[in-house]
């Protein structure tokens, strides 16, 4: 696949398209993405593509974006994966960045009622979908199911960063000694356009914004933002739904953003297209303190895709040889089983404890979860119809 000499011209509008028009989550994206660079364009042949989504699940951070990025790497160097990733990412961003700045705007004692539980509501929905469908795909089977159950244990008795790292651990010990390495296909080198060097060099700003960050971030708050969304970014597995834990103990517990606030900007990411991750723009709009607003979402934004940005850079001219080791490939089960549990941990707190407040809320989240689910209704619309219905159950109990 040769490189293109113009990339923001070639490739932007691709993945522009794909930000304004890409709902349904991770899994929905990469075949949205499959579509246009393998079918249309020919950029990608199926085995190539396949061999990227590999290497992107294997990382942490935002699977779909990162193979976004790679594919704009391969295409047009990095200015290629600079255009993949502002066309899919900034839609998103700026319509979050947006409905934050609505919140601010509404009266703090309206966030527990109304419209805006309607989106805590259906979040509980978007979730528990998210849920079955990864559980089908990542834990087909009862020591794969065993591990995700006692890793959402660990989650929720060890709560915050700590548990979630102890479940990734628990993942990766139980993966590389007791499950079957997940299955491989040989494929060709992918011709990235970088160097060693260069990779190793990414690899290494990597780990030393990792490790040096938390020095900095009494600095300031916006050094403390860029601190804590790009760990979140870093330490993640699974992406998109799964940093919702990760985002929680980072801005709610120090109380930068009140958990009515952090639910209902979860729920509006339901409504946009493009990567979940962008629901970091949101929360640093909407944070509290003397930096919020367009410049604490962007530090926050930039932070969060950081990490997954330089994994991609470092690591796709490695993967091809790193993915044939078995032990590599047993690693990656036990994690991604492990990741369900953090998501099922998720699930019940804090977003069914918040969401589901009376039977007439299950009865809400129900509908919403068929809607999406059996009668495959954009998710835009879902949360639209949600955000109506929460605001007119909230009105007829205020009649009643």
């Amino acid at each position: 696949m040769s490189a293109s000499p113009r990339p923001f011209r070639d490739i932007l509008p691709v993945f522009l398209r794909l930000g304004l028009s890409a709902f349904g989550g991770p899994v929905a994206h990469l075949g949205y993405f499959r579509e246009e660079v393998v079918v249309r364009r020919s950029w990608l042949d199926e085995a190539a593509y396949a061999d990227l989504v590999a290497l992107c699940q294997f990382l942490p951070g935002p699977a779909s974006s990162q193979v976004g990025m790679a594919i704009g790497l391969l295409r047009g160097g990095p200015r290629g994966a600079l255009a993949a990733w502002l066309g899919f990412t900034l839609p998103s961003a700026l319509a979050l960045i947006l409905f934050a700045y609505g919140v601010l705007a509404v009266d703090p004692a309206a966030l527990g009622t109304g419209w805006l539980h309607g989106l805590k509501v259906v979040a509980v929905a978007v979730v528990a979908q998210a849920i079955l469908g990864m559980a089908r795909n990542l834990c087909p089977d009862p020591p794969r199911a065993s591990l995700a159950v006692a890793g959402a244990a660990l989650a929720l008795l060890v709560p915050g960063i700590t548990g979630q790292l102890l479940t990734l651990a628990l993942g990766a010990v139980v993966g590389l000694t007791l499950l079957a390495p997940a299955a491989t296909a040989a494929t060709d080198t992918l011709a990235a356009p970088l160097g060693s060097r260069t990779a190793v060099a990414a690899l290494v700003l990597f780990a030393a914004l990792l490790l040096g960050l938390p020095w900095l971030a009494d600095s300031g708050r916006l050094a403390a933002l860029f601190d804590a969304f790009y760990r979140s970014g870093a330490l993640v597995f699974g992406g998109g739904h799964v940093v919702l834990p990760l985002l929680q103990a980072e801005v709610v517990n120090p109380g930068w953003v009140g958990p009515d606030q952090f639910l209902a900007g979860y729920g509006a990411a339901q409504a946009v297209p493009g990567p979940l991750f962008t629901f970091s723009a949101y929360l640093g709009a909407v944070q509290h303190g003397a930096v919020n607003g367009v410049l604490a979402a962007l530090v926050c934004l930039l932070a969060i895709f950081l990490p997954g940005m330089l994994l991609v850079v470092g690591l796709l001219p490695f993967w091809h040889r790193l993915r044939g080791y078995t032990s590599v490939r047993r690693l990656l089960t036990g994690v991604n089983a492990a990741v369900v549990g953090l998501l099922a941990a998720a699930f019940y707190d804090p977003v069914w404890r918040a969401g589901i407040l009376s039977g007439v809320d299950f009865a809400l989240a129900l509908a919403a979860w068929l809607l999406l689910s059996q009668w495959r209704v954009s998710p835009w619309l879902v949360v639209l119809l949600t955000g109506v219905g929460g605001a007119l159950l909230t009105a007829l109990d205020g009649v009643a």
